[in-house]
């Protein structure tokens, strides 16, 4: 991203990883996760996939369109009120064909997933239950092979600054760097939750990935947690979904600079928090600094 360099004064070399151009359902990093597990669903028989999510989630539109490229149902738990005339991701979640189940709060969305896959169950289908943002161990694999594909395509960057929040994205890409040996220095900024919060969620689901891998017939070992997992809280603002005065910035120098779009809700406070970093100087001019996109751009048209 030479121009958005410029644009803050120079420093570290800037490059971007593009999950957002991911041509499958729209993109972004839920494309990857899903991927794994829905392919785990179809091979368990599975015919409907469940999940939840906000109004507008970016997973669950991308579990809706893994529904329908596999031939399976999919029913949506969404927090929140349901509009009038659905736009960006709940369009695109009824143009899919998803069921979409609306519940009053967060708190609501994994009971009722539960029901729905009883319920489903007793009318003899076969659901498959997929946890928010499909950040589980196997979710996570996804951006293990992430990080090996990033290798194949250019050097390690010092730095990858990226949008955090159910923290499977984060947790591969922490145990693909240590899996292969990668100094890489992977930084979440987070979208809600209290750093604190998110580094234990992230902890947790790398050591399943090393559950998984310790599994496979080669015996992949995950080497010890080494740097400590790095979560920066302090872009969230006034909370989730809320825009700052810092990523609406982010949002408008990505797009005048490198015609790149950003969304509201992850990756614009991501952006915000790598275009401090720059200007502030955290970064030295010799390091590379890669933003790993992760899509939800459709957010631009709520």
């Amino acid at each position: 991203m030479p121009r958005l360099r410029d644009a803050l004064g120079g420093g570290p070399q800037l490059l971007i990883k593009r999950d957002d151009a991911i041509a499958f359902g729209f993109g972004g990093n839920k494309v990857r996760k899903l991927a794994l597990v829905a392919a785990r669903a179809q091979a368990e028989g599975a015919d409907t996939l469940i999940t939840a999510g906000g109004v507008q989630s970016n997973h669950a539109r991308a579990t809706a369109a893994a529904a329908a490229k596999l031939g399976m149902r999919a029913v949506l738990v969404a927090n929140g009120t349901p509009q009038a005339a659905p736009t960006a991701n709940a369009l695109l979640d009824r143009l899919l064909g998803a069921e979409v189940v609306h519940v009053a709060a967060r708190e609501a969305r994994a009971p009722k997933m539960e029901e729905i896959a009883d319920r489903l169950r007793a009318d003899g289908r076969r659901p498959f239950t997929i946890p928010i943002g499909a950040s589980t161990p196997l979710g996570a694999l996804g951006y293990v092979l992430a990080v090996a594909e990033l290798v194949e395509q250019m050097p390690p960057p010092d730095v990858i600054i990226h949008s955090t929040s159910s923290g499977g994205t984060q947790a591969g890409l922490v145990a693909g760097c240590r899996l292969l040996g990668l100094a890489t220095r992977v930084i979440g900024i987070s979208a809600d939750d209290s750093a604190t919060s998110l580094k234990s969620t992230i902890a947790t689901i790398v050591s399943g990935v090393g559950e998984l891998v310790a599994g496979h017939p080669e015996r992949v070992a995950l080497p010890p947690l080494d740097p400590a997992i790095e979560v920066d809280d302090a872009f969230v603002g006034d909370g989730y979904g809320i825009p700052t005065a810092a990523s609406r910035e982010a949002i408008d120098l990505a797009a005048r600079c490198e015609a790149i779009f950003l969304d509201p809700t992850y990756t614009a406070k991501a952006m915000a928090a790598l275009i401090a970093g720059v200007r502030q100087r955290r970064f030295k001019d010799s390091e590379t600094v890669l933003f790993w996109h992760t899509g939800g751009q459709v957010a631009l048209f709520v």
